[in-house]
C-alpha cells in the first residue's frame, strides 16, 4: 500500500511537470495573458488540463487495457497536428491585433473623440478598442448592453478553445505517458489510477501556470495599455514561430511525409 500512494505522488509531480512542457506554455501563452483578471485566466488553464487529462485517459487507458498499438505515422500525425494547432493559435492572435489596429487607426483619421475599454475580439484575445461616442452609437450602446452581457457568458468559443487545445496537446502525449507506466506498473487498476492522479497533476500545474503568466499582463492592462497590446503580438509571434518549427520537425526530420517516418513517443 505504501509503494501504491508513492507511486501516485510520484505521478501527482510528473503531471505538474508535465504541464511545464515548452509547446504547452506556449500554446496557454496565447490565450490568456490579456485576460481581464486572474480568475477567467486561471479557469483557462483548467480548461486546457481538463481537455489533456481527458484524452490522457482514454487514449492511455485503451493502451494499457487492450493493447492498442500506435503506428509510427499515426503517432508523427498526432505530434503534427500540435505544430499546425500553435500556428493557428499564432495567426489568431496577430489578427486581433492587425483588426483592432485598423480600427484605431481608421478612427483617429476621422477626428471622433473616443473612450477606450477592454474587449475580447473574436479570437479569443483580449485587446484595448477603441469605442466613439456619436448620438447613435450612444443610443445603440445602451440599447445593447445587456444583450452583449449576456452573449459575454454564453460565449461558448472560449470555453471550447482551450478543452480542444488541450485535448490535441493529450493525444501527441498519451502514448508516451501509457508505454511509461507499462514499463514500470504491471496492476491495470493502478496503471489506471496512475494515469488519473497524473491528469488532476496536470490540470493543478497548468493552473498555476496560466496564473503566473497573467498576473503581470492584467497589471500591465490596467497601466499600460500599448505595451499589453504588443504583448499579443509577441505571443502570436512566439506560437507561430514554434509551431512551424515543430511541424517541419516532425514533417522533414522524423520523415511524417516520407516513407520511413521514425517516431519516439515523448
Amino acid at each position: 500500500m505504501i509503494n501504491f500512494f508513492a507511486i501516485l505522488s510520484f505521478g501527482f509531480l510528473l503531471g505538474v511537470r508535465h504541464a511545464t512542457d515548452p509547446d504547452h506554455v506556449v500554446a496557454i501563452t496565447t490565450m490568456v495573458p490579456h485576460q481581464q483578471n486572474l480568475y477567467r485566466s486561471t479557469v483557462v488553464g483548467i480548461l486546457w488540463g481538463v481537455g489533456h487529462t481527458l484524452t490522457i485517459l482514454l487514449v492511455g487507458g485503451a493502451i494499457i487495457l487492450f493493447g492498442l498499438v500506435i503506428p509510427p505515422r499515426l503517432g508523427l500525425a498526432m505530434e503534427f497536428s500540435v505544430g499546425l494547432m500553435l500556428v493557428l493559435l499564432g495567426v489568431l492572435n496577430l489578427n486581433a491585433f492587425w483588426t483592432s489596429l485598423k480600427k484605431i487607426t481608421s478612427h483617429r483619421k476621422e477626428g471622433a473623440p473616443i473612450h477606450s475599454h477592454f474587449h475580447t475580439q473574436g479570437s479569443g484575445v483580449p485587446v484595448k478598442r477603441q469605442v466613439y461616442d456619436s448620438p447613435q452609437r450612444t443610443q445603440k450602446d445602451n440599447s445593447s448592453t445587456q444583450l452583449t452581457q449576456v452573449s459575454d457568458r454564453l460565449d461558448l468559443f472560449h470555453v471550447l478553445r482551450p478543452i480542444v487545445v488541450g485535448i490535441v496537446h493529450g493525444l501527441a502525449g498519451s502514448a508516451a505517458v501509457a508505454l511509461l507506466i507499462l514499463a514500470t506498473i504491471r496492476n491495470p487498476v493502478w496503471a489506471i489510477s496512475y494515469l488519473f492522479v497524473f491528469g488532476i497533476g496536470t490540470i493543478m500545474g497548468m493552473a498555476l501556470i496560466t496564473t503566473a503568466i497573467a498576473i503581470p499582463s492584467v497589471y500591465g492592462m490596467r497601466q499600460f495599455v500599448e505595451v499589453n497590446r504588443y504583448l499579443v503580438v509577441s505571443s502570436g509571434l512566439l506560437s507561430l514561430g514554434f509551431g512551424l518549427f515543430l511541424a517541419y520537425h516532425v514533417g522533414a526530420i522524423n520523415g511524417f511525409f516520407t516513407n520511413h517516418p521514425v517516431w519516439v513517443p515523448k
